[in-house]
């Protein structure tokens, strides 16, 4: 039989403790070595701007109303029976355009009426006339008293009275019977008709409204101190002729400026406004009365006003803040407080200085004391038509 060795248990356990420590060795030896191998990541690149200082208009808002220059309540002048719309409700109207026909047969049988009566008195001062001149040699040649004459002067003054008040009265019933026809008494815009046809109308009754809309009026309400402001810049300007700018409710700019067209006489009391009111050119008749808008107007000048790019400030629960770019790369986020808006800058402040480097690109992926790699950001694609 072979003989059989025996090894100590020292050495027959070392192979297996060999087998694992060899990967383990290996895997540390591995990660030390890529550790070391791996670039540093490139820091992240966003476009900055420089503020800038100048002067710039200071300019306010208010929420306006739109209506008509003119305002025309349609109502009729007689009563009667409506017979006929004549106009097309949201058509431009010229002035002596006919709205609406009312029954006229009532209204012609009294102008005949008083045609006739006015034909009688006119034969009865034909007649008062001819006696009157015929009287007169008699009472010289003492044919007849000087009494009848006197009587018959008396009763020409009387059918001439008489044939004066028929006139009139045949006048006011020709009047009548033309209001049957119910006609616009400005150019403007017809509105929806408030009577159909066979309604009983009488002048209580509005029948529909007919507004001028070129051009068109805004109303809003400022404060004594913006009103200050903006009547000074009246007289800066010539009356402001041309300082009002319209904001529509989709977002957009009115194309036409508007001109000052009125302050009321006093301020209220309870809210310490004054309204005011401009005009606007409408040739395309796409304002209408009853649209709310926002008028803007220039209300001061403020000089050396830091302003940054709309863009760069993001609100944080309603508060504002930009990313500023160091002279290490470090951003720092700092709160700032804004101003009025200048096309796609905004007024500054307080907050930043002349020359600070605000990110305007990338804004969402920086963060307090990263380092970045500042370039010059790019400028804004010029609005579609300008």
């Amino acid at each position: 039989m072979p003989s059989t060795i025996a090894l100590p248990l020292a050495e027959r356990k070392a192979p297996w403790s060999l087998s694992l420590a060899l990967p383990l060795l290996a895997a540390s030896l591995l990660l030390a070595c890529g550790g070391k191998g791996r670039p540093p990541a490139a820091p992240l690149q966003v476009g900055v701007q420089p503020t800038v200082q100048m002067d710039v208009p200071l300019t306010h808002e208010w929420v306006g109303t739109l209506d008509g220059f003119v305002n025309a309540e349609i109502r009729p002048q007689v009563e009667g029976y409506l017979l006929r719309q004549v106009y097309r409700e949201g058509s431009a109207l010229r002035k002596g355009d006919v709205l609406f026909e009312i029954d006229a047969r009532q209204l012609a049988a009294a102008a005949d009426q008083t045609k006739a009566a006015l034909a009688r008195d006119q034969a009865t001062l034909d007649k008062t006339s001819l006696d009157v001149a015929r009287f007169a040699p008699l009472v010289a040649e003492r044919a007849i008293s000087q009494q009848e004459l006197d009587n018959a002067r008396a009763s020409l003054r009387q059918a001439q009275a008489n044939v004066d008040a028929a006139k009139a009265a045949h006048d006011r019933a020709l009047l009548n019977f033309q209001w049957t026809r119910v006609t616009s008494p400005i150019d403007g815009i017809a509105g929806i008709a408030k009577v159909q046809v066979g309604d009983l109308v009488n002048p209580q009754k509005v029948m529909t409204t007919v507004s001028t809309v070129d051009p068109i009026k805004v109303y809003f309400s400022a404060n004594e101190q913006e009103y200050m402001g903006w009547a000074r810049q009246w007289a800066t300007k010539g009356g402001g002729k041309g300082t009002l700018t319209l904001v529509l409710s989709d977002g957009t700019t009115y194309p036409f400026h508007g001109d000052p067209f009125m302050a009321d006489r006093n301020v209220d009391v309870k809210t310490g406004t004054i309204m005011l009111a401009g005009l606007f050119p409408n040739p395309e008749h796409l304002l209408r009365p009853g649209q709310f808008a926002k008028v803007a107007a220039d209300v001061g000048l403020r000089k050396g006003a830091i302003l940054v790019p709309q863009r760069a400030v993001w609100e944080v629960q309603g508060n504002s803040q930009v990313a500023v770019v160091g002279a290490d790369n470090k951003v720092e986020i700092r709160p700032i407080q804004t101003g009025p808006r200048l096309g796609t800058q905004v007024v500054v402040e307080k907050g930043l200085s002349l020359g600070d480097r605000v990110v305007v690109e990338g804004t969402q992926k920086v963060s307090a004391g990263q380092v970045v790699k500042p370039v010059p950001a790019t400028p804004p694609a010029a609005a579609p038509g300008r």
